[in-house]
C-alpha cells in the first residue's frame, strides 16, 4: 500500500513538473518587458486572486491557528523567495543553464524534509541524490570557467528558498490538502506583498512590453505559481516529501526542450549528458527506502 501511495504521489507530482518545466523560459520571456522584482511580485498577486476565488468557490474551511506559521514559511519559500531569486538569475543566465543548477532542488528538498517533515531517507537514497547534486555543481563550475557566476548564486538562493517551501508545504498538505495549501499560502502572502507590487508596477514600461513578455508573466502567475502546485503538493501529501521531490529531476529535460524550442537556446550535448546522468542517478535511488514519520496533530 505504501508503494502504491508513493507511485500515485509521484504521478501527480510529474504533472506538476511538466507545468513547472516552462517556468524559467517563461520568466525569461517576462523579463523582456519587466524587471525581476515586478515579475516575482506580480505573479504572486495574480495567483493569489485565483487562489482566493478557488477557496471561495470551494468554501474551503479556514486553516486552524497552528497552521498559519507553516503557511507563512511556505509562502516565504515558494511565493516570494524562489520567484524573486530565479527571476534575478534569468537576467544573466540561459534558462537551460538555470535548469541544470535548479537540479539541486530535489536534493535540497530532501534535506529540508529531514528537518521539517521528519522523513529519514536511507543511505542508498542519499548516495544517489548526492551524486546527482555533485554533477550539477560540477556542471555549473565548468560552465562558469571554474567559478560560480552571478546567475548561479541567484539560482542557488532560489533553490534554498524553494526547498524550504516545498518541504514545509508538502508536510502541511497532508493536513490541509494539496491545492488548499498553496491557495492559503498565496492568500496569506498577498497583503504583505501588495504595497511593494504596486510600487514596482509604477516603475514598469507597460506601454513597451510586448506580447511575449505578457505571455511569460501570465504563464508564471497562472501555471507556475498556482496550477502546477495543485499537483505538486498533492503528490507530496500522498507519497512523501523526500521521495516525491526527486521527480523534479525530470524537469531538467522538460526545461531544456522548451528553452531550445521557445527561446532558441542552443543546448550543448554536454548539458543533455549531465541532465541524463543526474536523472539516472535519481532513478537508481528510486527503490531506496524512505522512512516517513507519522504526521503530528499540529503544524508547528
Amino acid at each position: 500500500m505504501e508503494k502504491l501511495s508513493e507511485t500515485r504521489g509521484m504521478a501527480l507530482a510529474f504533472v506538476g513538473v511538466l507545468m513547472f518545466g516552462a517556468t524559467l523560459p517563461a520568466t525569461r520571456l517576462a523579463l523582456e518587458g519587466f524587471d525581476p522584482g515586478f515579475v516575482a511580485l506580480a505573479r504572486a498577486e495574480l495567483a493569489a486572486l485565483l487562489a482566493g476565488l478557488a477557496l471561495w468557490i470551494a468554501r474551503a474551511p479556514f486553516p486552524a491557528r497552528e497552521h498559519w506559521r507553516a503557511l507563512m514559511i511556505t509562502a516565504a519559500g515558494v511565493v516570494l523567495g524562489f520567484p524573486l531569486f530565479s527571476s534575478i538569475a534569468m537576467r544573466t543566465s540561459d534558462a537551460s543553464h538555470g535548469a541544470v543548477v535548479n537540479g539541486l532542488l530535489p536534493f535540497a528538498t530532501a534535506l529540508a524534509a529531514m528537518g521539517r517533515a521528519h522523513e529519514r531517507p536511507s543511505p542508498g537514497f542519499w548516495i544517489a541524490a548526492a551524486s546527482g547534486s555533485a554533477l550539477v555543481v560540477a556542471f555549473a563550475l565548468h560552465a562558469g570557467g571554474g567559478t560560480l557566476r552571478a546567475g548561479d548564486w541567484a539560482m542557488l538562493a532560489a533553490v534554498a528558498a524553494g526547498a524550504i517551501g516545498y518541504a514545509e508545504g508538502g508536510r502541511l498538505a497532508a493536513r490541509l490538502g494539496g491545492w488548499q495549501t498553496i491557495a492559503w499560502a498565496l492568500v496569506a502572502a498577498a497583503p504583505w506583498l501588495l504595497a511593494p507590487a504596486l510600487w514596482s508596477a509604477a516603475q514598469q514600461p507597460f506601454a513597451h512590453a510586448g506580447a511575449r513578455a505578457w505571455a511569460g508573466l501570465a504563464y508564471v502567475a497562472v501555471v507556475s505559481q498556482f496550477l502546477g502546485f495543485l499537483f505538486w503538493y498533492g503528490g507530496m501529501a500522498i507519497g512523501g516529501v523526500a521521495r516525491v521531490s526527486q521527480v523534479q529531476l525530470l524537469q531538467l529535460f522538460v526545461t531544456l526542450a522548451i528553452a531550445a524550442a521557445l527561446m532558441g537556446e542552443a543546448v550543448a550535448p554536454g548539458t543533455w549528458a549531465v541532465a541524463a546522468a543526474v536523472v539516472a542517478l535519481v532513478a537508481a535511488g528510486r527503490h531506496a527506502p524512505v522512512r516517513r514519520a507519522s504526521m503530528p496533530g499540529d503544524a508547528r
